[in-house]
């Protein structure tokens, strides 16, 4: 049973967006690959540990993000939509509740827009994190373009 992206509102959603000098299939491969995904996944100082990670709609990913200073955080979550090269999407069954939603628009042969969105189903749940999570998930695509990097070097 798979889910339907949710429809949400501005006001019901977190979106970090993001030009990157880097090819669309380089970035797919980053987000879809988990050798890749584990070391930059997570605002800055966080580490993964991923116990399933099935990347296939209806899929299960299940990891743990520790914090650097203290704290485990387990997640639980489920591929819903899945376009190679340009979208990835999937819900949490782990509080927080959200959706990510993460699209990757080509502009140019060594350019990518890369768009990240946390879908709530109210403002209310959305205005819970906003405040804390635009940072983190800036530091978290900085990860994303260091990683990008070492990989463009292979």
């Amino acid at each position: 049973m798979t889910s339907e992206i949710l429809q949400t509102t501005p006001d019901s959603e977190i979106v970090c967006t993001r030009v990157i000098p880097y090819t669309q299939g380089l970035v797919y491969r980053a987000w879809s690959e988990p050798e890749h995904l584990k070391n930059w996944w997570g605002p800055a100082g966080f580490t993964n540990t991923f116990h399933e990670f099935d990347f296939q709609v209806g899929g299960k990913w299940n990891f743990t993000m520790h914090a650097p200073t203290q704290g485990n955080f387990e997640n639980r979550c489920e591929f819903i939509q899945i376009e190679k090269p340009s979208l990835i999407a999937w819900k949490r069954h782990s509080k927080p509740l959200f959706q990510v939603l993460a699209t990757f628009d080509e502009l140019g042969p060594e350019q990518t827009r890369v768009t990240f969105k946390q879908l709530f189903e109210t403002e209310e749940e959305c205005a819970k994190l906003k405040k804390y999570v635009l940072d983190k998930n800036e530091e978290n695509i900085d990860r994303l373009e260091k990683e990008l990097e070492r990989m463009n070097r292979e």
